[in-house]
C-alpha cells in the first residue's frame, strides 16, 4: 500500500504544503480557479508515492555517479543522475546531490501538464523549480545562511531568462558539505542542475587543512550518509579577511567554469559576511542587506 503524504494549506490559503518523510514542499501557482484546482490535484497525485519510488533505488542513488552510464530506472532518479553527470568525472558526487531540485521539477511538471498556468513554483526546502509564461516574473530572496532568515540580496527571474531553477548549498544547510561556504545560491536552467551545481561550488569554497575548520566523517553524523567516511565541515572559526578572500575565490573559479560551460546562469557565494557574485546581472544590488521583513510577502526564499 502506498503511504499517503501530509497535505495541507498554509495560513494564507494560497500555498499548498506537501510533506512526506524528508521531502517538504511549498507549492503555489497563478491561474484560473479551475486550472488551479487541476494543477494542485496533479501535484498531490504525483507526490503520492514519490518517496517510495526513490527509496526503491536508494542504494544506487547513494553510490558515486557513473559519468558514462545510468543504471537507474525511475524518472526522478534518472533526472538526478543527469544533473550530477557533468561533475562525476572530476568530483565525488552521488545523484543525491540533486534530489531536492529533481523532486521540485517533477511536481512542477505534473502541474503544468495538468493545466495552463501563468506562473508556478515548487519550493523544496529552498531548492526551487519555476514556471513562467510571457510577461511574468519571480522575485527570489537569497539568504546569507540557510539556518537563518538573513537576506543577502534578491534576484528577479523573468520569462525571457533561461533560469528556471534555484538552489542553495553550504555547510550550514540541511545537507553536508566538503567546503566552508555559509551559502552558495545558484541559478540554472533547471532546479536539478542548480542543486547539483550549488553542491559542487559550495564544496570548492574551502581552506584545506585550516585549523579553524572543524570536520568529521559524514557517517558519524548520519550513519547512512551517501558521503560515507568522507570529512564534512561542522564548524568554521575565525578567518582573516585574506583567508576569506582565498576561499571565496576558489569557489568563484569553479562557478566561472560552470558558467562558461553553460551549466549555470549565476551564482552568489557567501562566507563570514563576505559575498561574491558570478554572472549575476539580474541581481538587485539595491536589495543588498535589506531586512527580510521589508520584502513582499509573496517573495520566494532560496
Amino acid at each position: 500500500m502506498t503511504r499517503q503524504p501530509q497535505v495541507g494549506w498554509l495560513k494564507d490559503g494560497k500555498r499548498l504544503h506537501l510533506q512526506d518523510g524528508p521531502i517538504d514542499l511549498i507549492v503555489e501557482a497563478d491561474g484560473s480557479r479551475a486550472n488551479l484546482r487541476a494543477a494542485y490535484a496533479a501535484a498531490i497525485g504525483r507526490f503520492t508515492g514519490l518517496l517510495d519510488e526513490l527509496c526503491d533505488e536508494l542504494a544506487l542513488l547513494r553510490t558515486a555517479a557513473d559519468p558514462k552510464r545510468c543504471a537507474l530506472r525511475g524518472i526522478v532518479a534518472r533526472r538526478m543522475h543527469a544533473a550530477v553527470k557533468p561533475f562525476a568525472r572530476d568530483h565525488f558526487v552521488t545523484p543525491m546531490a540533486a534530489v531536492a531540485g529533481s523532486v521540485a521539477e517533477e511536481i512542477l511538471a505534473a502541474m503544468v501538464q495538468a493545466a495552463p498556468l501563468r506562473r508556478a513554483y515548487v519550493n523544496n526546502g529552498g531548492d526551487i523549480a519555476l514556471h513562467l509564461t510571457d510577461g511574468e516574473t519571480f522575485t527570489v530572496g537569497l539568504i546569507d545562511r540557510p539556518d537563518t532568515l538573513g537576506l543577502m540580496r534578491t534576484a528577479v527571474i523573468r520569462a525571457g531568462d533561461r533560469a528556471r531553477g534555484i538552489a542553495t548549498s553550504g555547510y550550514r544547510g540541511r545537507s553536508f558539505s566538503f567546503g566552508i561556504a555559509d551559502a552558495v545560491t545558484v541559478l540554472a536552467a533547471t532546479a536539478a542542475q542548480a542543486d547539483a551545481a550549488a553542491t559542487i561550488i559550495a564544496n570548492a569554497v574551502d581552506l584545506p587543512g585550516h585549523p579553524a575548520v572543524i570536520r568529521c566523517p559524514a557517517n558519524e553524523l548520519q550513519p547512512d550518509s551517501d558521503l560515507g567516511s568522507r570529512l564534512v565541515t561542522r564548524d568554521v572559526g575565525f578567518l582573516e579577511k585574506s583567508e576569506i578572500a582565498v576561499a571565496l575565490e576558489a569557489g568563484a573559479a569553479t562557478a566561472r567554469q560552470l558558467l562558461a560551460r553553460g551549466l549555470i546562469e549565476a551564482a552568489v557565494l557567501q562566507l563570514s559576511g563576505e559575498t561574491c557574485a558570478i554572472g549575476a546581472k539580474n541581481l538587485d544590488a539595491n536589495a543588498f542587506r535589506r531586512p527580510l521583513r521589508q520584502l513582499n510577502e509573496s517573495m520566494i526564499q532560496a
